[in-house]
């Protein structure tokens, strides 16, 4: 299997890195260091070579190191197949984020077309406790690695509700304005519903009879507001739900409110009553589900971004976690306090320290 995989990554002024060059192949990279020093932003970086605003979804200007603030830059050589690119992106002080894609300047939803890209970080562990808006962002991150336009999809939606709603709250009545966003919604929404039902298809699919050490999790979707489905229904409920919406002063139904629910299988056991490590433990779950199905799917695993995930975990999950990412053929950036943590990995992994003097962070390690 040819794998997915960032074999050079470049930082300048990003965040706590003044200047840091990794280079690396297939393996598992194990990153270990002190709290602080800097190695959550590694993994950041890597986040960033696919659309969004990374793993935690900072903006153009919360990247750049301080207190030079001369903004900053992350340049990535990636290989996917036999192909290579070379991804820069980054920012000028006080101006937005700039991608540049094998020379040519794109925007980021054209980097869903080269990379695949998972992540479980700690800011996660409450997913199945706290609102609706992380699980559809956790769902949107899965459907995007499997449909590359789910992006696009999703900001035409968004933008034709944004003035939908400026409408509302103007309190405008003409239907014809109204007829024409809802339109626009109606078929971006029910390409996105689509996307979203089909990227449960695949997780579910991949759980199935597979050889893992982590709970199996029924899914399902809750769509937002009324259970309405496809372009038809999804306009004939907006016309119907203008009053509705005149009152509230925004949309109250649509995609935008879709909620994903999750079952600890064995169990019977709703996500959200399940313990602490259970729920981690389905997390972990998915995102491996994820990548056996991108297997399927392309031939290829995805990367995985994995933040200080082998805490979490006693040493015998820790060894199936990493005896499964290695099946995978994964290459996974995960990180932690200490060089133990990984243990189990042995020389199937690479390994990198991360400190932090005089206010910069230091990369060290033989990749």
């Amino acid at each position: 299997m040819t794998g997915l995989r960032v074999t050079r990554l470049q930082l300048s002024h990003f965040r706590s890195h003044k200047r840091a060059e990794v280079a690396a192949d297939t393996r598992p990279i194990a990153i270990f260091g002190p709290n602080g020093a800097g190695k959550t932003n590694l993994l950041e970086a890597v986040s960033l070579l696919s659309p969004g605003r990374g793993l935690r979804r900072a903006g153009a200007e919360d990247l750049v190191r301080r207190p030079e603030a001369l903004g900053w830059r992350i340049f990535a050589d990636v290989t996917a197949g036999r192909q290579t690119h070379e991804i820069v992106t980054g920012a000028e002080a006080g101006q937005s984020r700039s991608v540049q894609l094998d020379g040519k300047t794109v925007t980021q939803t054209a980097l869903a077309n080269v990379l695949r890209v998972l992540w479980l970080v700690p800011a996660m562990d409450r997913l199945w406790i706290e609102g609706a808006e992380g699980r559809r962002r956790f769902l949107d991150r899965a459907t995007l690695s499997f449909v590359p336009g789910h992006a696009e999809a999703a900001l035409r939606y968004d933008k034709a509700m944004r003035e939908r709603n400026r409408l509302l709250k103007d309190m405008v009545r003409d239907a014809h304005w109204y007829a024409a966003l809802e339109g626009r919604m109606a078929e971006a929404g029910a390409q996105v519903q689509a996307n979203r039902a089909g990227t449960v298809a695949a997780l579910m699919a991949a759980q199935q009879d597979a050889a893992t050490a982590f709970p199996t999790a029924t899914l399902s979707l809750i769509e937002g507001g009324d259970d309405v489905q496809g372009a038809d229904a999804l306009k004939e409920a907006f016309a119907a739900g203008r009053a509705r919406d005149l009152a509230a002063g925004r949309t109250l139904l649509g995609p935008h409110r879709t909620d994903l629910d999750a079952v600890f299988a064995d169990k019977g056991t709703l996500a959200r009553d399940c313990s602490t490590g259970e729920q981690k433990a389905l997390l972990i779950s998915l995102i491996l589900a994820n990548a056996r199905a991108l297997i399927a799917q392309d031939g290829q695993p995805p990367i995985l971004l994995l933040d200080e995930v082998a805490a979490h975990l006693d040493a015998a999950r820790r060894a199936a976690l990493y005896d499964e990412i290695c099946a995978l053929g994964a290459q996974a950036w995960m990180t932690g306090t200490e060089a133990q943590l990984f243990e189990a990995l042995g020389d199937r992994g690479q390994y990198l320290q991360v400190t932090e003097a005089d206010g910069a962070s230091a990369v060290e390690g033989a990749l």
